[in-house]
């Protein structure tokens, strides 16, 4: 379960990177603007407009997976196993008697409290 574990966080890391790639390789609606001024090509690697619907798909992909990622780390933190065994939460417990040869002692009763100092006003 742990190597599950370490698995899905490697890829969850992962994921959460290249969301932030992505995002930053991504230009703002403005900026078709400026490149029509001669500032910049409009085309890019995937053509006018195939750069734009290549990168919002794998920006979605990868959020995607983030996504899952995420609730399955969650998942796995609430209801993976601990380390701790609970399965016998609703057995009685088991009170230890006393030998008999050794004798019982009476049950300590705790002191008064002692009367608060009178401070002068």
């Amino acid at each position: 379960m742990e190597a599950f574990k370490t698995i899905i966080l490697i890829v969850n890391i992962f994921a959460a990177l290249f969301v932030i790639v992505l995002v930053l390789m991504q230009q703002g609606k403005g900026a078709d603007a400026g490149a029509a001024f001669g500032s910049g090509s409009a085309q890019g690697v995937f053509g006018a407009a195939g750069n734009a619907n290549f990168l919002s798909r794998s920006t979605a992909i990868a959020a995607t997976i983030f996504f899952v990622t995420c609730l399955a780390l969650g998942y796995i933190s609430t209801h993976g196993r601990t380390g701790l065994d609970f399965s016998n939460v609703n057995q009685k417990p088991v009170v230890q008697q006393p030998a008999a040869n050794q004798p019982v002692s009476a049950p300590v009763t705790p002191a008064a409290p002692a009367n608060k100092p009178v401070i002068p006003e």
